[in-house]
């Protein structure tokens, strides 16, 4: 059975831009922050950039992230790496590894264009971080002035931690979620 040891996955040249359309609200936050955000929730990759992997033990194994270009095989002997002959195609896709290893695999992932769904979970995401909470620090509140006018607030404090799936982003993104 194959153990991923370590994934090192370089931070991109750039990510891709914004959608059109956001508000300038939400025009003003960091792009980058948010791919960063989407990525982090995600196996694929819409910029290419190095990666590496470190993995141990025999048996089948995929990378976790697409979309991917092998550049190199490697195993280690014990003093250095060097190209590894004991690594073939799986049925499963993949590799299967044949020794104990480890097993080094570098490569590009990411690349193509950026479909609608994520571009619209990009702007549900934004949009969403772009909301100001009316007051700072309050989860919760209520103003009630003589019956005839009302008004009350109420967010969960951990609102932000969840705002992947509270905007709508994260169904948008169930199909880049695993690669298949």
């Amino acid at each position: 059975m194959t153990d991923l040891r370590k994934e090192t996955e370089a931070i991109p040249a750039s990510y891709p831009a914004a959608p059109a359309g956001l508000s300038s609200a939400a025009a003003a936050l960091d792009p980058d922050a948010i791919w960063q955000r989407i990525e982090a929730y995600c196996s694929w990759r819409w910029t290419a950039r190095q990666v590496v992997w470190i993995v141990e033990g025999a048996g089948d194994w995929c990378p976790p992230l697409g979309p991917l270009e092998i550049t190199g095989e490697d195993v280690w002997n014990g003093e250095a790496w060097e190209e590894a002959t004991t690594v073939y195609a799986s049925p499963y896709g993949g590799y299967r590894l044949t020794a104990e290893g480890p097993y080094r695999f570098t490569g590009t992932v990411g690349g193509g264009d950026v479909p609608a769904a994520v571009s619209e979970a990009f702007r549900r995401l934004a949009e969403y971080m772009a909301d100001t909470d009316d007051r700072a620090g309050v989860s919760n509140y209520s103003v009630n002035m003589g019956g005839a006018i009302q008004e009350s607030y109420s967010r969960n404090a951990g609102h932000m931690a969840k705002a992947l799936q509270n905007s709508g982003a994260a169904d948008l993104l169930r199909p880049y979620r695993r690669l298949k």
